[in-house]
This record gives C-alpha cells, structure tokens and sequence, in this order.
C-alpha cells in the first residue's frame, strides 16, 4: 500500500466541500492579498501579521548581515552560541538545532527557554563564558525569562577572564523595542531588527530563525529556495486540492469540524523536534473560541487499535533514513481506516517547504474553523497569573500554598477523567533528562493503551508560549498534570527580588490558576529528588486504576472505500 500526500475517498468527501468553498470564495487569492476579512471583519492583528507571506522574498537580503555574524563568530573564537528565547523564537532554532546539528567548524547551538534553575545551571556548566556568543531573542522585547536569562549571562560573561564585552550578545527583535534600545546601550555586537508585522510562532523563516541558522553553518539561501518552491505552489488558486498548503488546511480543518481533531504528526527520527515547532503553530493560531486543532507530538507509535476516532495523521518522511517501523506503522494506521497523509522530504533542506506548507495551511484552517489565527487572547492571563504570585511572594515571602496529589490518586484521577475524545498533557517544570523524558513516555504509551486517548509532553514554561493559548481557549476536552520540580539548588536573577526557582514555581502555580478558572481539570504533582520515579509510579499506579469499566464509548468507522 503506498502512502500518499492526499486522503483516500472515504475521507475525501468530508474535505471536498471544504476545498469547494475555498474555490468559491477566492480565499487563496484574498489571503495572498492580505484581506483580513478571510478570517474576521476586523483587521486587529491580522493585517499587521502577515509579513510571514513574503519572507521567502524579504529575507534573501539579509544574506549579508547573516554572513557577517557568522564571520563575527568565528573571528572571537566563539565555541558556543545560546539562545535565550520563548515560544515562536525558539522553537524554530530547537529545529534548526536537532535537525541539522553544527555544520564542520561552526560553534553548538543551546537553546534555553525555562527558568527552571537546573536548566539553566546545566546550559551555565556545559559552556566557556568568553567564548559563547548569546543570541537575545523576543519579538515584544520584554518577555520576563529572556531578560532574566539576559542578566544571569551578562553577569558571567562580565566576570569572566578574557571577555568581549557587549560584543558577545547579539539581539533579535522588533524595530524600536526596549531591547533594541538595551542592545545599544549595553553595546551589544549586532542588533537585528526583524520585520514587525510577522508574529511569533511564524517567525521561523525570518530572522528569529535564520541568524542561529546562520550561526549553525547551514545554508539559508538553499533553506530559503526551498520555502519560495513551496510559496510558488501555494498560489495555486483554481484548484484548492492542487495547492499543498491549502488542501492540507482543508483537511485538518474539515476533519477537525467531524471530531478529527487531533493532530498527530509522526516523523522520520531525525525530524522528531519538528513536531514541537507544528504543535506551536497550530495550538496557539488555532486554540480559541471552543475549538482548534490539538496537535500531537513526539508521541509513542503503537498499534492502531489504541488509537480513538479522534485521530488525523501526518507522517514525515525523510529519504534515506531507516524508517522502515514507521513506513509499516503507518500504513497499519491507514488499513485500519484513519486518516493518514503522508509528504515525502528528499533532504533536510526540504524543511523550508514545510515550515511554509504548515503556516500557510494554519491560515487556510483558521479560515475554515472560523477562527482568528494570529492572536493570542489566552495567554496574557497566566502572565497576569504569575505576576501576582511574584507580588504575593515578595510581600510574605512564601508562596501560594499547592496542594500536590499522590501517584496513586493520580493514576484514579485519570482513569475518571480520561475517556475517547479527551486527551492528558503533561505539563513539566523541571530539566530534561533522558530518565525523565524515558519516563514520560512510558505514562504516554500507558494511557493510550488503556484509555485510547491523545497525550501532549511540553516543558514549563516554554508550553505557555506555545501551546498555553490552546489549554485555554481551545476544546473543553484536555486532562492536564503538572509536575514541578524541587527547583533546587536555585539560582539566583541578578537584580531580581525573586530567584529563577521562584519565577519557575509562579509561573506553574499561576497557569494552574488559569486553568482551573477555565473550568479545565488540572492535578499538580511535586516531583522528588527522582523526576523519573515519581513518574513511574504515577504509570505503575495505572494499572489498577484503570482495571474497571472504560467511560465513553468508541464509534466504529466505515470501512475504508476501495482505491
């Protein structure tokens, strides 16, 4: 059975209206035309955030400037490049990162977006201070972890012997941010104004991307060719089937509107972090209004049968890896009668496609889910969250008292709340390990075995940016359990009153706040000083738990039409 990059009939009729509609209404040319009015009547944050469009055409001029970082780099001996960043300024770069690796003679990449103290320690460890270049990187210029990573930098870096100054810290920004004037006052090396009508989570294919990129030794022009091939192909307008992004929008968002609504993105192993960078996108462009997409990550493949009716698949597949278990899970997936669309990657560098398939298809499903796609109205409430827990703290010095539940009461918390059509995210505040993350996907695999449902895996606080705005705003159908590390030993935020452990602890008491006042159920765990135990225990626990009688029950589907 060979996959393929379109549905098979008996999901094609489900989407052919959907495509229909995109014909007659001319939305493919109306959104290359900026009409706000494909999405809403008014114009707030959707004329001013599609800069995305043309960044193929754009970007092929800061070559230069790209170049002269790099060069800069390698003059100072740079061994070491960190990112401090949040959310759509991260997770591109994480990508990047994972994906390609340094290229030969160019420096490594560490992308820190927590404030989770032994994070942050184990970035501080692994590196020379006057030999790291630090990219500064928010698209507002103010976002709380970046400058509070900025100052823990600053800090080392201007005690340590042989230091380059400012000339070790290059800031990406928005023009006339309060970083940008930061970066001039601190003497930063350079300063990279990125265009200003181009949000976040589609950031990846301008500067917020492209300088680590640069820094990587990958090559951007050839990255960029490949986002403008993709670009070409989706201006195709008589035929919404015919352009990739358009029809891939239809189908997440038709299915999505038959109960379809969750996302899975399955990837060749090289590709895995692409995965996060989709679930970004279409949680926090998606997640509002009751609906949305829920996109699926790094989840652990297992037999068809564990899998509800909830269920949409992409598989990326990328020639000349070993992807012969996951070519035969697939199709396994597809004979049982789900959806599956498969698109083909003859290289790396065919992820600059996809970055702008993906965004162009998130626009087009926004579109058909009625919703807005480039704001984010749920997210400034966990901000607010925090803030107010930081004021408690410094005016009682202690923190909100958190009730944490046992593993046991948490494994019977899930079996009653976890039924088809929901799905659990776990929400981590602490530092990756492989234990950790071993885990985590242990209690994953568990849960979909027994109750059949979709399971997300995000790390506080960079989820908040990211896949926060769906939490919220999205579906009443998430189970979410937070796990919050001990935050010790902590590290202190130079002229801060509060820590990084506080600031990690307040952002994960205040989103809890957030969402339990979206009537959302939320349980919290204090992890021990074995992360990984406790979340054993918690999987261990399940079995019991979950031995009686399953809640819901599972509509058989149609069998699949014969090709």
């Amino acid at each position: 059975m060979r996959m393929s990059d379109k549905l098979p009939a008996l999901f094609q009729s489900t989407v052919n209206p959907a495509l229909d509609a995109l014909t007659q209404a001319q939305v493919v040319e109306r959104l290359w035309a900026k009409d706000h009015r494909v999405w809403k009547q008014d114009p707030r944050e959707i004329v001013d955030r599609l800069g995305w469009l043309t960044l193929q055409d754009q970007m092929p001029q800061e070559i230069g400037q790209l170049r002269n970082c790099a060069s800069t780099a390698k003059e100072m001996k740079v061994k070491d490049v960190v990112l401090l960043g949040m959310g759509g300024s991260s997770l591109g770069p994480e990508v990047f990162r994972t994906v390609f690796g340094a290229q030969k003679g160019a420096p490594r990449l560490w992308v820190l977006d927590s404030t989770v103290p032994g994070w942050v320690q184990q970035v501080t460890g692994a590196i020379s201070p006057s030999r790291t270049l630090f990219l500064v990187a928010s698209k507002s210029g103010g976002t709380i972890e970046v400058m509070s990573l900025f100052a823990h930098f600053w800090k080392l870096v201007m005690k340590a012997k042989g230091n380059h100054g400012g000339r070790q810290f290059v800031a990406i920004t928005d023009p006339g941010t309060g970083l940008e004037k930061m970066a001039r006052d601190y003497g930063f090396g350079q300063i990279f104004s990125n265009p200003a009508d181009i949000g976040g989570r589609y950031s990846v294919l301008s500067l917020f991307g492209l300088v680590p990129a640069a820094l990587l030794g990958l090559d951007v022009t050839r990255l960029l060719d490949r986002a403008a091939g993709m670009a070409e192909r989706c201006r195709q307008q008589e035929d919404a089937e015919a352009n990739p992004g358009a029809y891939l929008g239809a189908v997440m968002g038709s299915l999505a509107k038959n109960g379809c609504d969750k996302v899975t993105v399955i990837a060749s192993p090289s590709l895995a972090t692409f995965g996060l960078w989709v679930e970004q996108l279409l949680a926090e462009s998606t997640g509002k209004e009751g609906t949305g997409l829920i996109p699926i990550a790094q989840e652990p493949v297992v037999k068809p049968s564990a899998y509800g009716t909830d269920r949409c698949f992409v598989y990326l597949k990328l020639k000349g890896e070993k992807n012969g278990a996951l070519d035969r899970a697939v199709q396994a997936l597809a004979k049982a009668g789900h959806p599956v669309l498969q698109f083909d990657l003859r290289d790396r560098y065919d992820l600059g496609a996809e970055f702008f398939r993906w965004e162009f298809a998130t626009a087009i499903a926004g579109h058909v889910l009625g919703i807005h796609p480039f704001d984010q109205p749920n997210v400034q409430e966990s901000k607010d969250n925090t803030n107010r827990v930081l004021e408690t703290f410094q005016s009682t010095g202690r923190l909100p008292e958190q009730v944490s539940s046992h593993p046991k009461d948490v494994a019977q918390d899930l079996a009653n709340q976890l039924h088809p059509g929901t799905y659990l995210s776990v929400l981590a505040y602490t530092t990756p390990s492989r234990p950790f993350e071993t885990a985590v996907r242990r209690l994953r695999q568990a849960l979909m075995t027994k109750h059949r449902v979709a399971t997300t895996f995000g790390y506080g606080p960079r989820y908040l940016h990211s896949t926060g705005q769906l939490h919220k705003g999205g579906p009443k159908t998430g189970v979410f359990l937070e796990l919050v590390d001990r935050m010790s030993p902590d590290t202190t935020i130079p002229g801060k009153p509060f820590s990084f452990g506080m600031l990690a602890q307040a952002q994960a008491v205040g989103d809890l706040a957030s969402l339990r006042a979206h009537d959302r159920h939320a349980i919290r765990v204090q992890l021990g000083r074995d992360q990984a135990a406790t979340v054993n225990a918690i999987t261990a626990a399940l079995v019991p738990a979950s031995s009686g009688r399953r809640r819901g029950t599972l509509k058989k589907r149609p069998k699949r039409a014969s090709r």
